[in-house]
């Protein structure tokens, strides 16, 4: 007699798996990539160790879908802003500042999902994150483009070199041996959308 899970089973193996998967993420938050091992997640979880490995092959293998899971929340967010009302530069401005602040505000996951050290295989969907990322701002910068907001440059380039800049200038400020205050934050905000809309449009100020 073939033996099959019943629905009851089914929810249950799912909600575990859920429950797992936000303690690992939640000790990232806490301390990296390295806080998150499994012995760790599954007394988080209040689980044994075994149960964590019948859902992951390997830390890499969890880690990878803890990138991909805080990716795509960051990424719906992301697409609401580039795509909600205003001119392409005020959905630009909107989008780059929203992901800063964001960062900002869970600095100790930002820096495990921009700079921290990871295997090839979380490295892999990290990168696939910073591709798509890159693609939602492509795809304003396209309409600027076409309205005249911004200049004439290849967008997908420009959206690339965006992401490059302010991803690279979060590292130290998210690093954590690094302490800001609010003060600094915003500065950090300011500065780093000035340079991303005067590298799209040659100028800090609205276009028609």
């Amino acid at each position: 007699m073939v033996y099959r899970q019943t629905d009851k089973q089914t929810q249950r193996m799912a909600d575990k798996r859920a429950r797992i998967l936000r303690a690992a993420r939640d000790l990232v938050a806490e301390g990296g990539w390295t806080a998150a091992q499994v012995d760790s997640v599954a007394a988080k979880a209040g689980v044994a160790t075994g149960t964590v490995y019948r859902h992951w092959s390997s830390k890499a293998e969890l880690c990878a879908e803890i990138v991909a899971t805080v990716s795509a929340r960051e990424l719906a967010v992301m697409s609401a802003v580039a795509e909600a009302e205003g001119t392409p530069l005020e959905r630009l401005e909107g989008a780059i500042r929203t992901f800063a602040g964001r960062a900002l505000r869970g600095r100790r996951l930002a820096y495990a999902m921009i700079a921290e050290p990871v295997d090839p295989e979380v490295e892999a969907v990290r990168l696939e994150w910073r591709a798509k990322l890159a693609q939602c701002y492509e795809r304003t910068l396209r309409q600027g483009i076409m309205r005249g907001a911004f200049q004439r440059i290849d967008p997908a380039v420009a959206a690339a070199c965006i992401v490059g800049a302010f991803m690279e200038a979060l590292v130290g400020p998210l690093a954590p041996a690094r302490g800001t205050g609010a003060s600094a934050d915003r500065h950090l905000v300011e500065q780093i959308t000035r340079f991303c809309l005067r590298a799209s449009t040659g100028s800090v100020e609205a276009q028609p």
